[in-house]
């Protein structure tokens, strides 16, 4: 009677660990880059309209000193057109370095109006990489002119020490340049701060510990391996989907840490996360992902 008054509780313990959530943050990738192009004030406003808890995105730092949202430091073959006219090649690709440029001159690329090879539906649009600061002030005020509750912002800070100098300023300098933005426009309360590099997060930890930060994972390590690494706890860790599992969602409750995976497209995925207890999903089609929390009776955080 004892053993099975056991097995019960163990039964139920696991179980309660991966009920589904009640509610869901919902972060449009780069904006909705399935149909809009990516990071662009046009894909963060059509992902408003959608209705996306949060908007997702990437920084680099121009010549000038500017927060520019993209998420390469340089201008992508896949999207850039020069302002002569000419597609950005992959052989020239590395060579149209953001950080060698001032902001003025990266203005000028086009980067919404070549069709996206593996999103073939995305909407063309002739427009540009704006500035952080832009983005905030109009998701700001659509909000406000759509009585809709204000946006939160997962900003990724895209950096590498090898590069530093290069392609980017080193990381004191490059956090400062993003947290400055950050505080001119009071954000902090609906904020996090994510990248891959373990140094950037670590710098923010040291010189602004209240904001939320979020570890970015896209290898084999395990959960403590990768907590290691970095060298405190995160507010969120957020792995390539397919890391996810039962066990990575109860270790990640158990620390309070949240759950958020990447990038999460097909519908069939989305309800698998979902049921293993996820806090949110990063995805391109915020619309398809809208559609399976309403299905399974979950609503947006």
């Amino acid at each position: 009677m004892r053993k099975l008054q056991l097995s019960l509780l163990l039964i139920f313990i696991v179980t309660a660990c991966h009920i589904k959530p009640q509610t869901l943050d919902v972060q449009g990738h780069r904006g909705c880059r399935g149909i809009y192009p990516e990071n662009t004030n046009e894909a963060f406003l059509k992902a408003l309209e959608i209705g996306v808890t949060t908007l997702e995105m990437d920084v680099v730092i121009s010549k000038d000193k500017k927060v520019v949202v993209s998420h390469e430091p340089y201008f992508s073959h896949e999207i850039a057109i020069k302002p002569d006219g000419q597609k950005v090649t992959k052989e020239e690709e590395l060579q149209q370095n953001l950080y060698q440029m001032n902001y003025e001159e990266i203005k000028k690329y086009d980067v919404g109006s070549r069709k996206h090879p593996r999103f073939p539906n995305q909407k063309k649009i002739k427009t540009y990489k704006p500035l952080l600061g832009e983005v905030i002030e109009k998701a700001e005020a659509y909000a406000d002119s759509k009585e809709i509750k204000k946006p939160f912002y997962n900003i990724e800070i895209k950096r590498g020490p090898q590069y530093d100098n290069i392609y980017h300023p080193e990381v004191e300098e490059f956090v400062q340049l993003v947290l400055d933005k950050i505080n001119q426009y009071k954000i902090k309360d609906r904020l996090t701060i994510q990248s891959f590099d373990v140094g950037a997060l670590q710098e923010v930890k040291k010189v602004a510990p209240e904001i939320q930060t979020v570890l970015l994972i896209e290898n084999e390590n395990s959960f403590e391996e990768n907590l290691e690494l970095l060298g405190f706890e995160p507010n969120v860790y957020s792995p390539d989907f397919k890391y996810v599992t039962s066990d990575l969602a109860t270790k990640c409750h158990q620390k309070n840490i949240k759950l958020i995976p990447w990038t999460v497209n097909d519908e069939d995925d989305m309800q698998e996360m979902i049921h293993l207890g996820v806090d949110g999903i990063i995805t391109d089609f915020p619309l398809r992902l809208n559609n399976v929390i309403e299905e399974e009776g979950i609503k947006r955080l």
